[in-house]
């Protein structure tokens, strides 16, 4: 058993700069007088990675994208007629609703009930759900309605790197709350007990998790009930992968807990593979669901994100969300597969075990920075993620995505498993643990 340990780590725009992220001189005008806020003081240099995989691709040399992420440029067939939903009379009317139009709240009333994702035998109802453009932008009400500058959140790790910049922006603090790996992952409890202070508000659950694919079971959702009730914390639950499962299917949050304050996060970006559509929700779940709402329609009021076209769209995308879901499903486990069957005989990288979501972890041989594979990998051709970018160690572990078409998947993994047949030797087995 091993604790994966916090460190920085990286998405889409963070992998471009350089890690992990460190304070630069202070920023001023051409006249030495305007200082930028601290929160923005970031360093935004290009990494020794960015630049590496810039430069090949500048070059023209093959690149098998084995981190690919976006659906919409991994060969999917979306419906022809995709966008007429947004041409509707209605986007016309302006009539600003901070929760959102109830036709779209309804709508995501009805993707839960599909679902058969119950709340002890009642539907999820419109009056829980406030439209968001983003499961960022959902994250970011969320935190403002919890926390006072300088409140912590615990944040399971290894995890997606987006919260570090959320945080920053927020003016909250994050804190690791670390899964287990044993025959398969787990939260630990007592080491979430052990994190929490009189400065935490809430712990943040992705379900399944980016990038480990663990679905949270039931005996760990009521632990971190007993958790969230012995502290007063509330639970924010991020659940964009929940649909993607590679096993049998796993009920939502806004199903299972009512005793403790849940915000289930969600949207179409993975649900209907339309990241550049924007539109998300919260479903507030729980004691204080109603105080909570009302607070967050102020929040929502003051910014009035979500436009109108989308929202009309709403219903009709997550109507559909099957055609894209049933081709991302198929792809991800025949990848899968292939990654499985390629390491049957590379004994040095082992797959942990994945239950679902878009990613696969592998061990491999700790015997240099993992930075320094990943670049040696891009010269070979193919393009994996370190796994620090997730908040892993910095040597042992790759994150390779599933999303990838299968000729380019199938690409990938072989210039990999060739070269830790060639150049690195071990005693794994191989076989997902």
């Amino acid at each position: 058993m091993f604790e994966m340990e916090f460190q920085k780590d990286a998405c889409s725009y963070c992998a471009s700069v350089r890690w992990p992220l460190i304070q630069a001189p202070k920023a001023l005008n051409e006249a030495g007088i305007m200082r930028f806020s601290q929160r923005t003081n970031w360093n935004t240099e290009e990494s020794a990675l960015a630049r590496a995989h810039r430069l090949r691709a500048q070059a023209g040399l093959p690149i098998a994208d084995l981190t690919a992420s976006n659906p919409t440029r991994c060969g999917f067939a979306y419906p022809p007629d995709l966008t007429q939903a947004l041409v509707s009379p209605e986007a016309f009317d302006y009539d600003p609703q901070p929760r959102g139009s109830l036709p779209a709240r309804q709508a995501v009333c009805q993707y839960y009930a599909d679902s058969g994702t119950l709340v002890h035998g009642q539907q999820v109802q419109p009056h829980q759900v406030l439209l968001t453009t983003s499961t960022s932008e959902a994250y970011s009400f969320l935190f403002r309605l919890l926390c006072d500058p300088g409140s912590e959140i615990l944040v399971t790790q290894p995890g997606y790197p987006l919260f570090d910049f959320l945080a920053v922006l927020d003016d909250v603090q994050l804190k690791a709350a670390p899964l287990l790996y044993d025959h398969g992952w787990q939260i630990d409890p007592e080491a979430i007990r052990r994190a929490i202070t009189p400065k935490t508000r809430a712990i943040v659950l992705v379900h399944p998790n980016n990038p480990t694919g663990h679905f949270t079971k039931r005996w760990e959702a009521d632990e971190l009930a007993r958790l969230c009730r012995e502290f007063d914390l509330s639970l924010i639950v991020d659940e964009v992968f929940l649909d993607y499962s590679l096993g049998a299917p796993h009920p939502s949050f806004a199903a299972s807990l009512t005793d403790v304050p849940v915000f289930v996060v969600s949207g179409l970006s993975k649900i209907a593979g339309l990241p550049q559509m924007k539109a998300a929700w919260i479903v507030a779940c729980g004691p204080e669901a109603a105080p909570a709402l009302d607070r967050l329609e102020v929040i929502a009021d003051t910014f009035l994100s979500m436009n109108a076209p989308v929202q009309c769209a709403l219903p009709t995308w997550l109507a559909g969300r099957a055609a894209i879901q049933d081709q991302i499903r198929l792809r991800t486990s025949t990848n899968l597969v292939e990654l499985d069957q390629k390491l049957l005989s590379t004994p040095q990288i082992t797959r942990l075990k994945v239950e679902g979501g878009w990613y696969a972890i592998l061990r491999i041989p700790a015997l240099q920075p993992d930075e320094q594979t990943v670049l040696t990998l891009l010269e070979l051709g193919v393009w994996v993620h370190p796994g620090y970018f997730f908040g892993m160690p910095e040597s042992g572990w790759l994150v390779v995505s599933l999303l990838a078409e299968s000729a380019e998947f199938s690409t990938g993994v072989t210039a990999l498993v060739n070269y830790f047949r060639t150049h690195q030797g071990g005693n794994s087995t191989g076989a997902p643990l």
